[in-house]
């Protein structure tokens, strides 16, 4: 035992012990033997009060404590109980308290037999017996197991019923609070009344929702699932299980193994234990073979058993968290002890019976002096540093019995008018109703500062304090208190957790989870199948353009308009307003080629100027050349009505810009193929048509073609004019800033219209391509527009296909295509000729070209 004790010693005890302070750690030696007789076991006793003098060494004898044994604890904390009220001159004044008899498996034998104690006779022969007539009421105090609580009860209400008043200090217990059935029974056990609340809370704290279930089969227990469900109501917490167990449970092998398997077949990390399930549980884990189960358990009293049979060591937590009614710290009571059986702090008997903490009154005696202990030390180190010990609950509800009982006998004295000894049954009866008065309405303080109030034979427990239990091997367990619950908590802060202490004494601020399904995270919405527990969730995607910005979020959200969701889809982000800019590489490379394209078409126009009066001007009609290179010049130059940011001006200018050059260009070559066929085909002499070319007449063209088209612009304006539009849905999350055709329709029309023209100057041209000219201006008016129609033919499935400024790019795209294709098409040749070949332009070399 003392090699485990030093290995526990070496790993833990630095971390675990260090900054502790007063009464916030505890250590205890576990008992080396627990056995399913031991769970049956009870400590009762017959209690009175004598006037004479009572020295606390009458107490040993009277207990005959011989060995260390599960009850003897009892017997120990009523001998200091009432030794305590014995050296109080304030209370009970000329009386002392007695153990009149002892009742069960307090000195670690059998039970006396209940017919042995009813024999009076045989009960006057006991040498502790103190048959003095002054006693005239006397106290039952019974558990800590309520059956046999009861049990007593009964055969007392039988025989003895008008001498005794029965306290009990087991777990508290619904049926004997019944005042008519059981008008002379206490309780001292206090009732959970926020135990549940205290729970919930500590669940949500750890952020816990799937958590088993497991509680005694009775009234008490189903109480509290009926309470704990109430409180956890609307917060989102879930029973993975709910074991009920009897009283009458029976232990076999298969039913052990059938709690065992469903709790480890659980996928529940936390298990909470309620009532009188604490001690079958206990017998079951020293019958399970596993190495360690891995559960965190949150019960409300201090089990007193490992989770392995092996020694446990730091790592992932799993320990017992411990729900205990708040009391204060008991004090002397190790000197008691030692006084009364001449012990020293290192004897196992001493030691064993409760929870020991150090006492760091002394400024030598602190906690941090265990950082210094060493291997080579042993367990008499530890047992020899300076430390009390503290009572566990039952201890506590007997001392509380103890000074209820005098208190009730001390209100009795001060209203007793005759104090003469009185041995008959029926005043000894008397007495006791008049004593059975006063308790029912006693309350106090007792010296530990906790108040008891008997009134309504019902002590409201709402204070619980929060320990942690680990078994760190099968003979050390550490204790340590990590705070406390109160519903009576400013701002509703119901828990005061101290993270230090719940750090040092897990190894870690971050709890195991415990939850059914993870939580949906942001981005991730939940969604549940029939039949299954609301913990119990998938988490599902958000649509498309929804979002949700929150933990476990049941439904998605759509952003604003001007909004959109993120890839994460946790996030609404402003949409970037976007257009096809100057400063985007796409804007300024149209930009260029549309500044470079209008550039070269000047430079043509100053070409055809400076050389106007040569032949190949004057071929096929200089003005409209001029006019055709004019209009070429204002298609590029349009093209920037398309870029920047659009506005009301700009939209309404570039179609109706983009109609009317493009219809003036169009007719122009038109008006030059018209030239051409007039020319060669219609101009010989004597030909009426002849002086239609003379005059000018296909002149006309240009301005008539272009009136038509003027009307259609200006019914589109009048009916429905482009105006500055937004595209939210073309890009995923940009607002595209484009300028709406208005009336789709008149867009079509003026499109329309110019694809008539186009093609009928095509298919003049083409009827014309084979006309003998010098400088074969037929076949050039023929393929300049075999390359317009083929671009604006390919542009309607291409600007249809794309969104946003990508289809205001490839409208650029195709004027600056088209206008291209006239301008080189018509043009290059004969600025080839101009400036490369000017040999060629000249009459002599015409007339040469002609006679061949």
């Amino acid at each position: 035992m003392f090699i485990l004790v030093r290995v526990f010693f070496l790993l833990n005890v630095e971390l675990l012990m260090a900054n502790y302070i007063d009464s916030t750690c505890f250590w205890r030696l576990n008992l080396n033997e627990v056995n399913g007789k031991d769970l049956d076991q009870t400590c009762s006793f017959i209690l009175g009060a004598v006037q004479m003098p009572m020295e606390k060494y009458n107490f040993k004898e009277t207990l005959n404590v011989s060995k260390t044994n599960k009850n003897h604890k009892y017997a120990l904390a009523l001998a200091f109980s009432m030794d305590e009220i014995n050296r109080n001159p304030d209370l009970l004044p000329n009386m002392s308290l007695i153990i009149k008899y002892n009742l069960g498996h307090c000195d670690g034998k059998t039970m006396t037999n209940t017919a042995d104690f009813l024999d009076r006779k045989k009960y006057k022969r006991i040498p502790n017996y103190f048959c003095n007539e002054e006693t005239k009421c006397s106290f039952l105090l019974t558990g800590p197991d309520m059956t046999t609580s009861l049990y007593f009860q009964m055969f007392l209400d039988i025989f003895l019923s008008p001498h005794f008043l029965q306290l009990t200090y087991g777990p508290y217990s619904s049926i004997i609070n019944d005042i008519e059935q059981y008008p002379y029974v206490y309780q001292m056990a206090p009732k959970d009344t926020s135990l549940a609340l205290a729970m919930v809370y500590f669940i949500l704290y750890f952020h816990w929702n799937w958590v088993g279930l497991i509680i005694s089969d009775d009234d008490e227990g189903y109480q509290f699932l009926s309470q704990l469900k109430k409180e956890s109501k609307g917060k989102e917490i879930c029973f993975a299980f709910v074991k009920m167990i009897g009283i009458s449970h029976i232990f076999t092998y298969a039913s052990t193994e059938m709690d065992y398997n469903q709790i480890m077949m659980s996928s529940t990390n936390v298990i909470i234990i309620y009532g009188e399930t604490s001690n079958f549980i206990e017998l079951n884990f020293r019958i399970w073979e596993s190495t360690v189960i891995q559960r965190i358990w949150v019960t409300t009293v201090q089990l007193n058993f490992p989770t392995s049979k092996k020694d446990l060591t730091h790592g992932p937590f799993y320990g017992t968290f411990t729900f205990l009614p708040h009391h204060g710290e008991i004090s002397g009571y190790k000197n008691f002890l030692q006084t009364l059986f001449h012990l020293k702090s290192t004897d196992a008997f001493l030691v064993m019976p409760e929870w020991k903490y150090f006492n760091c009154e002394d400024s030598a005696c602190n906690c941090k002096i265990l950082m210094n202990y060493s291997a080579n030390s042993s367990l008499d180190w530890l047992m020899g540093q300076k430390f009390e010990i503290t009572f566990s609950d039952d201890s506590q509800n007997i001392y509380n019995a103890v000074y209820a009982m005098a208190h009730a006998l001390h209100e009795t004295n001060l209203q007793q008018v005759d104090n003469q000894a009185i041995d008959n049954g029926k005043v000894a009866s008397s007495h006791c109703l008049k004593v059975n008065s006063f308790l029912r309405k006693t309350h106090f303080t007792n010296p530990l500062g906790d108040k008891v109030i008997m009134k309504q034979r019902v002590i409201l427990q709402e204070d619980y304090d929060i320990f942690h239990f680990w078994n760190l091997s099968k003979h050390l367990g550490i204790k340590v208190k990590l705070g406390k619950f109160s519903p009576y908590f400013p701002h509703g802060e119901h828990f005061q957790l101290h993270l230090d202490m719940f750090e040092l004494a897990t190894g870690s601020r971050k709890m195991p989870s415990s939850v059914c399904s993870a939580d949906c995270g942001p981005g991730f919405r939940r969604s549940w199948k029939e039949r299954v527990e609301a913990c119990c969730f998938t988490c599902s995607l958000c649509p498309e353009n929804e979002i949700s910005n929150d933990t476990n979020m049941d439904h998605c959200v759509n952003c604003p308009e001007y909004q959109y969701a993120n890839t994460e889809q946790n996030k609404c982000m402003q949409k970037a307003v976007i257009f096809l800019r100057y400063e985007d590489p796409l804007g300024m490379a149209l930009a260029l080629m549309a500044f470079c394209f209008s550039a070269f078409t000047a430079l043509v126009l100053w070409a055809f100027v400076k050389h106007h009066d040569t032949p190949i001007v004057k071929a096929n009609n200089r003005i409209l050349s001029y006019l055709l290179l004019m209009s070429l010049m204002f298609c590029f130059l349009c093209t920037f009505f398309f870029i920047g940011h659009p506005n009301r001006v700009t939209c309404v200018l570039q179609q109706i810009t983009f109609g009317i050059v493009f219809t003036v260009a169009v007719s122009t070559v038109l008006a030059k193929t018209v030239t051409v066929i007039l020319a060669f085909k219609f101009t010989g002499p004597g030909r009426r048509l002849r002086n239609i070319l003379v005059s000018g007449t296909p002149n006309y063209i240009i301005p008539i073609c272009c009136l038509f088209q003027c009307v259609l612009c200006a019914i589109w304006l009048a009916v429905s004019p482009p105006f500055v539009d937004i595209d939210e849905h073309s890009e995923h999350g940009n607002i595209i800033l484009v300028c709406n055709k208005g009336s789709v329709t008149a867009f079509y029309c003026v499109l329309g219209y110019l694809a008539c023209l186009a093609l009928g100057s095509f298919t003049v041209a083409f009827l014309a391509r084979n006309l003998p000219d010098t400088f074969n201006e037929a076949k050039f008016l023929t393929f300049s527009m075999l390359v317009f129609c083929s671009v604006w033919v390919t542009f309607l499935p291409v600007y249809h296909s794309t969104k946003g400024k990508v289809m205001v790019a490839v409208e650029i795209f195709s004027i600056l295509a088209s206008s291209a294709g006239i301008l080189g098409c018509i043009f290059a040749p004969k600025i080839y000729i101009i400036f490369l070949r000017p040999e060629r332009n000249s009459i002599k070399k015409i007339r040469e070209k002609s006679h061949f």
